[in-house]
Parts: C-alpha cells; structure tokens; sequence
C-alpha cells in the first residue's frame, strides 16, 4: 500500500505545489511508483506537470463526486514519471456538492483505496485554504508534509493548520501524522529567515526536516515550461535541493535508497 502524504498549508505562497511536482518527480527518480493528485483549483500542479488545465476530460472532480472513477481520470506518460490525477477551476463545484453529503469527507479516501496497491507514494496538493478539499485529503492521507516558508507570518498562520489536523485526527483519521515541516524559499543571509527556522526547530525539533528549500530563480521558472525542475535545470540549485528532499522522506519512512544513490 502506498504511502499519501497531504502537502497542506493554508497560507498561499510558501511552494506548496512546487513541493508537491518536485517531490513526486523527485521520488520517481528514485525509483517510487508516485502519483501526484492536483486537489487545488488553481490547477498548478497540473500545469506545472506539462498538462493543459483546460484540456483534461476527467479530473478530480469527477472522481470527488463519483461520476468517474480514478483510473478514468489518471494520466501517464509525463516528464516527470510520474502518474497525474489532474484537476483545474471546476474543483470549486466539490466544495458546494460536498457539504451537503453524508460522508462528502472520505470520498478521496474512498477512491484512493482502488489504486493505493499500484503506487509507492501518492501526493495530493491541497489548495491554500483549509476547505472540504484539504478536508479530504487530510482524511485520505498517511502523514501531511507542510511547507513553510520562514518569514514574520509563518508560525501564527500553521496553528490553525495544526488544529484541523487534530480535529481530524479525532473524528476522521485517527493514524494522521505529521511528516515533516520544510523550509521553503529559505536566504540564509536573511536574518529573519534564520530567526524563523530557529524558532521551527525549537518548536518542532526533529519534524523540522533538515533539507532546506533555497530561493531560486530556475525553480521559479520550471511552471512556466510545464516540466518538474529535474527536466528543466537538473544541476540548479532547486534541484539538487529536491533531490535531498526526495531522498529525506525516504529515508523517514525507512526506505532504501537505489544502489546509484548510495554510490
């Protein structure tokens, strides 16, 4: 059974979705069966995988409401090797349609089980809010990786995250953990950002995970060209730095690594 791991926080901007491809295609390089969920209506993990938000037929919608299952929905074949179920702005109907079910919760839950024995990992990128979708997933998922980027803000806007995740975790999904914190868009000149992730690790210790995400333009750009930042600038530093994300959450759950990357 695969591993899902929610990329969840609700404040926008910290490089939830670039965490989400980077991670997957990171993993996938490491040799994971991976499937990346776009659950955010923005629908830049689609776009950012090289997929036309517009142009899908299936997406997590329909799988969310169940008029279609999500091995309909699924594609293959993508840059980053990774297995996509898409999503794009239609996402917002879930929200409405939902609410009103009993069980509107565990749907993605529901639909994850007929394909969980296929992959090692499945991502699930939640939108920046905490919503039904980030509801569902949190209530599908093993572990919730959140992405913080280290500024003024960061620590006051994850209580309210943690709090959900608690909430859930007593109604829900009682085995829902937390995977790890990651630094994002980390500039180690910047004094506040080092205040910031001294204050993480005081906090949180060892779920403060040790790889940290520089700021980097080649990161910033990869979105724009639909490829995963180890298909556009394999020897950035955003790159590299995702690569030792990927091998860290290995490492976590006690996972080997391929025999070329213990050479």
């Amino acid at each position: 059974m695969g591993r899902v791991i929610a990329i969840a926080n609700q404040k926008g901007g910290v490089g939830k979705t670039t965490t989400s491809i980077s991670l997957a295609a990171g993993l996938a390089r490491l040799e994971q069966r991976v499937l990346l969920a776009d659950l955010d209506p923005q629908g830049n993990a689609t776009t950012g995988s090289g997929v036309g938000k517009q142009a899908i037929g299936n997406s997590s919608l329909e799988v969310l409401l169940g008029t279609a299952s999500i091995t309909d929905a699924l594609l293959q074949g993508l840059p980053g090797g990774y297995d996509l179920l898409p999503g794009n702005g239609a996402l917002t109907a879930a929200e409405v349609a939902l609410l009103g079910e009993d069980g509107g919760q565990l749907r993605l839950r529901q639909a994850l089980q007929t394909v969980r024995g296929r992959y090692e990992q499945i991502i699930l990128d939640c939108p920046p809010s905490l919503s039904m979708l980030t509801v569902n997933a949190l209530a599908a998922a093993d572990g919730v990786l959140v992405p913080i980027q280290c500024e003024y803000y960061a620590l006051e806007g994850l209580s309210a995250l943690l709090e959900t995740v608690e909430r859930i975790r007593g109604t829900l999904n009682p085995t829902l953990g937390i995977d790890g914190f990651l630094r994002t868009m980390f500039d180690g000149r910047n004094y506040l950002a080092r205040d910031v992730s001294a204050q993480l690790e005081a906090h949180f210790g060892a779920q403060v995970l040790a790889t940290l995400i520089p700021r980097n333009v080649r990161l910033a750009e990869a979105p724009s060209h639909g490829l995963p930042i180890f298909q556009y600038d394999p020897l950035s530093r955003g790159a590299l730095a995702h690569a030792a994300l990927a091998r860290e959450v290995l490492q976590r759950q006690g996972i080997g690594l391929p025999e070329q990357e213990m050479a």
